[in-house]
């Protein structure tokens, strides 16, 4: 028992860990070197209730707390595929979060429900190849054309994006307008004119990202999110759980790295003593898991202030910011550990730095999220959430 964690919780990380262990692993160096993460892994997670773990009964979900997509978070980060995890969250988090607050009854009773059964798999499209951390600046455009909305651009770095059976799109409704005339839309992958390009990428190996392209892709007004003009807002409002994923994310990847790194160094003996009982690798390990321990609380208090309601912006891209870093310095060094064995790729170590160099680029690169930051305490800027 802690602040955050009841037994019931327990019970469930435990129970999770055994099931990513026999269901998943086996098939991960298979998915990191294709690329394809196979649909059959899909229809069991949403079999195990993992997708539906935060959403609503109603549609298929548990209803619980947030504690239990922490648990989630957390252990997917220890079977080491960024990328697989990626997909997961990408799709749980990301897509189903704007279906969930944003749709309408109807598409939530068919996409948000086989999403949470794992029946459809979703991507979130903001970035374009011009516009980056820029989303007031997109060019993506939703012209209206009767029922129907016409939708034309690209969109570039989206996960899920080869693979999904829907997109869930944010284009400009009214350009004149800047940011205050986005609008967010569901597209479904049936929809003609929708192409998609595979990016080779450094790390997140297993999982799919891609650039989109739409030409005159027909979506019914149906399909339209929430209120026209509000898209900003919702996406904003939503990239505090982004953000808060992953921190999360980066927390547990350096505290896995640091328990495989001490292992190692406990039983890795030169000049006769183990790795551990030399002064410079103790001190520099004790800073790292001081670090880590510190953003892994911040981001439990992030989590308990969220689920209580609160609007987290400033918090979640503090976290982010933070724990991104400290991660990528905290794998550095446990590499560093375990010395050339760090860098062949049948230890861990070689592909948790690739996955985790992403961590201070997606979801919102550091820089941004420090001059947003900026405004909002030197500044004085407030971010309100979207009005329901």
């Amino acid at each position: 028992m802690n602040l955050y964690f009841t037994e019931e919780h327990q019970l469930f990380r435990e129970s999770l860990r055994d099931f990513l262990q026999k269901e998943v692993v086996p098939h991960i160096d298979k998915w990191e070197e294709q690329g394809t993460i196979e649909r059959f892994i899909w229809e069991k997670f949403g079999e195990m209730g993992y997708f539906g773990l935060t959403y609503p009964e109603t549609y298929g979900g548990l209803g619980l707390d947030i504690f239990y997509m922490v648990i989630w978070l957390e252990e997917m980060q220890r079977i080491n595929s960024g990328g697989f995890a990626a997909a997961m969250w990408a799709h749980a988090y990301l897509a189903m979060t704007h279906l969930n607050v944003e749709a309408s009854e109807e598409l939530k009773s068919t996409y948000l429900a086989d999403s949470i059964a794992g029946k459809k798999i979703g991507c979130l499209c903001i970035t374009e190849p011009f516009g980056g951390s820029d989303v007031a600046g997109m060019r993506t455009t939703a012209k209206e054309d009767g029922d129907h909305f016409i939708i034309n651009g690209s969109k570039t770095f989206i996960t899920n994006g080869v693979y999904s059976d829907y997109l869930v799109v944010a284009a400009k409704t009214d350009p004149e307008l800047g940011g205050k005339g986005i609008s967010i839309f569901l597209m479904d992958r049936e929809m003609p004119g929708i192409s998609a390009t595979k990016l080779n990428k450094l790390g997140w190996r297993a999982s799919d990202t891609a650039e989109l392209a739409f030409d005159n892709v027909k979506v019914p007004k149906t399909h339209l999110l929430g209120e026209r003009g509000k898209g900003f807002q919702y996406i904003m409002q939503h990239f505090a759980s982004e953000r808060l994923i992953m921190g999360i994310n980066a927390h547990a990847r350096a505290e896995y790295a640091l328990e495989y790194a001490l292992q190692y160094m406990n039983d890795r003996v030169a000049f006769g003593k183990k790795l551990t009982e030399f002064q410079a690798l103790r001190h520099k390990f004790v800073e790292r898991a001081s670090e880590v321990e510190m953003v892994k609380q911040f981001n439990y208090t992030i989590a308990k202030r969220m689920d209580m309601g609160d609007y987290v912006v400033k918090e979640a891209s503090m976290s982010k910011m933070l724990s991104t870093k400290i991660a990528d310095e905290t794998i550095y060094d446990c590499l560093q550990f375990l010395g050339g064995y760090g860098y062949i790729e049948e230890y861990p170590l070689a592909r948790m730095l690739r996955d985790s160099r992403l961590g201070p680029i997606g979801g919102g690169t550091s820089e941004i999220l420090k001059e947003i930051l900026a405004k909002t305490i030197i500044d004085k800027k407030e971010y309100k959430p979207a009005a329901k």
